[in-house]
């Protein structure tokens, strides 16, 4: 059996989706998966060893170039070789207008949420199969539980297994353990400051960590060189492309991050993981792992270094106490 996966972003949604994947993998070893997905996740996906062929869309790019004959090409393109892979069933597990879109292009049945559960209802009009997940889990659950009525088995919901493991890579010339510090993410409201930062950075340099920064634009790289100023042990990784710094973070003894997609990827390593939360609700979406942490903002919007700090010893203590 042929399955299409349709989940094309955010970097967060995508790792959110792997779970479920790994549920399928282990329930039904008959079916051969399949990803379509924003071209920048590609190498995300990529991760999970069960998945074949990764179909690359542009839809953020192509809904601001809608009347250039290149991106009908792309689109015909997509297009065609969704349909050449005759696909026995296309899983929408994103529940939006633009997903059921991109799903139909296949020219295979579609499964998804049903009108109550997705988070667009007018992308189940596409839908052959539709089915009730309630609204109110976490989004990792919802989709586990999805993946198992679509393809008849009954997920083990005790366990959360993400079944990647990071790339090749890393930071061969740095000695002893690492702390990666993920302060960049896409919202000015879920950036924690850069004072905190390098509070964090210099208690972490006097437990003996290094701490390594990384930055995606200019803005990131005035943070990050704001850091390694301040304390001198810090790393700082040049713009790397994504492949590399999900190798850098994968081989890190901890992360600590802002509401951003490599914060989530950290959880799915299975890597002691704090998360900071300033202006979204992580009880739906947050990072999940066995060893990952959310810390929301106090009641003045605010997240103490010491906190995390405390957080970040307690995750590595539970670590060190895990079976081998």
């Amino acid at each position: 059996m042929k399955v299409l996966i349709v989940k094309t972003s955010s970097m967060g949604d995508v790792i959110h989706t792997f779970p479920a994947v790994e549920d399928a993998v282990r329930s039904r070893p008959d079916i051969d998966f399949d990803w379509c997905v924003e071209a920048p996740f590609a190498g995300i996906v990529a991760l999970h060893p069960a998945i074949g062929v990764i179909h690359k869309v542009a839809i953020r790019r192509w809904r601001k170039t809608l009347f250039d004959g290149g991106t009908w090409r792309e689109m015909a393109g997509l297009r065609g070789a969704l349909r050449a892979s005759q696909y026995d069933l296309v899983i929408d597990a994103q529940g939006l207008l633009k997903s059921a879109l991109v799903a139909i292009q296949a020219g295979a049945p579609i499964a998804g949420f049903d009108r109550a559960s997705a988070r667009e209802p007018s992308a189940t009009l596409f839908y052959r199969r539709k089915y009730a997940v309630p609204r109110d889990l976490h989004a990792i659950e919802r989709t586990r539980r999805l993946f198992g009525l679509m393809l008849g088995y009954q997920p083990d919901l005790s366990t959360l297994q993400s079944g990647i493991v990071p790339p090749a890579g890393g930071l061969p010339s740095v000695e002893g353990r690492t702390a990666l510090l993920l302060h960049g993410t896409s919202r000015e409201d879920k950036k924690w400051p850069v004072e905190d930062w390098i509070e964090t950075a210099r208690q972490l340099a006097g437990r003996q960590f290094t701490p390594v920064v990384t930055w995606s634009n200019e803005a990131e790289n005035s943070v990050a060189k704001a850091i390694a100023g301040a304390v001198p042990k810090t790393v700082l990784v040049p713009k790397s492309p994504l492949a590399d710094v999900a190798a850098i973070l994968g081989r890190s003894a901890l992360v600590i991050g802002a509401d951003t997609g490599l914060t989530h990827l950290a959880s799915a390593f299975g890597l002691p993981t704090v998360a900071i939360f300033l202006a979204t609700e992580p009880g739906l979406t947050g990072p999940r792992g066995p060893y990952s942490s959310t810390l929301p903002a106090s009641a003045g919007g605010k997240v103490a270094p010491a906190d995390v700090i405390a957080e970040a010893e307690r995750l590595l203590t539970l670590r060190s106490r895990a079976p081998a």
